[in-house]
């Protein structure tokens, strides 16, 4: 698992992180939003022992990162796919690495196939595209086998079948029991990938929900078609709805449910050609609830 316990971070006069308090639990895909600025990659490398708390802790499994002997066998991470030294190949980059943490040559190149890379191992890493490049930083995430994974906007370079992919493959090691917090600015993504939404702005946890639970949150009532669209109108407000006319001649009803829609016009002997509840999309909802800074506030679900 892993954990924040009021963790804050600063650079001088500028805080990063302010008071983060969060878990990424096993068996999830966590997913880790909030603009630029907000404090994610600081959180990250907090964790990994990459930069020291101001005051807090981040912990994995319970202990500080910087605790555990072989800490690949634990926690793998991609943070910056441009880290890999150029004039290595592949191959050489993820052996030596491996032999930090005691971990076998076989292992180096079971991960190579895994991550697509078998085919350009003995080659250097300069001459790799950057969707190259992240394949390899997610090898070297998966190298140790470890239970916990922390992944910093993966999908950065990679060609759609590779997003398809690595969004498979999230999905495939929570299922594994693995831990995974996923970083990234695609909501599109993050709507099919994460279980669980962690979002921040300016350092502060501002929500943790699900992606069904925050699209919820911004209910915008059922859209209903009907070729008697006025008639319908006029019986759904006597009701006590709020009907609103579409310019493609759709109704926009707040304040009945879905069902409660489709009794009405039954028992009135209106035709309805479409009846569904509308929601906001990830990224809409998402929009909405940090599109202001002076309504943060801490939400759960």
């Amino acid at each position: 698992m892993i954990e924040f316990r009021e963790l804050t971070k600063r650079y001088g006069a500028t805080t990063a992180v302010d008071g983060l308090s969060f878990q990424a639990r096993p068996g999830l895909v966590t997913g880790f939003l909030g603009p630029n600025g907000a404090g994610k990659s600081t959180s990250m490398r907090v964790l990994l022992g990459l930069d020291a708390p101001t005051s807090g802790e981040a912990l994995v499994n319970g202990r500080r990162y910087t605790t555990i002997r072989h800490p690949m066998r634990e926690v793998g991470a991609l943070l910056d796919a441009g880290a890999a030294h150029g004039g290595r190949s592949a191959f050489d980059h993820l052996r030596c690495l491996a032999r930090s943490n005691r971990i076998g040559t076989r292992r180096v190149t079971e991960v190579l196939e895994q991550v697509g890379l078998a085919g350009v191992a003995r080659k250097k890493v300069g001459g790799f595209s950057l969707g190259m490049r992240q394949r390899l930083g997610i090898a070297l995430a998966l190298l140790g086998d470890p239970g916990v994974l922390l992944f910093d906007e993966p999908v950065n370079g990679l060609d759609p079948e590779g997003v398809r992919w690595i969004r498979h493959l999230m999905r495939a090691l929570a299922a594994e029991g693995r831990t995974v917090l996923l970083s990234s600015h695609l909501m599109s993504e993050m709507a099919l990938t994460a279980d669980r939404l962690v979002i921040v702005v300016r350092g502060r946890v501002i929500a943790e929900t699900s992606v069904e639970e925050l699209a919820g949150r911004f209910d915008r009532g059922v859209l209903v078609r009907s070729p008697r669209a006025a008639e319908l109108a006029a019986v759904l407000t006597e009701a006590g709805a709020t009907v609103l006319a579409e310019p493609d001649g759709a109704l926009a009803v707040r304040g009945l449910e879905v069902a409660e829609i489709g009794d009405l016009a039954a028992g009135h002997g209106l035709a309805v050609h479409e009846v569904r509840p509308r929601t906001a999309s990830l990224e809409e909802a998402y929009m909405e609830l940090t599109g202001d800074g002076s309504e943060y506030r801490a939400v759960r679900w």
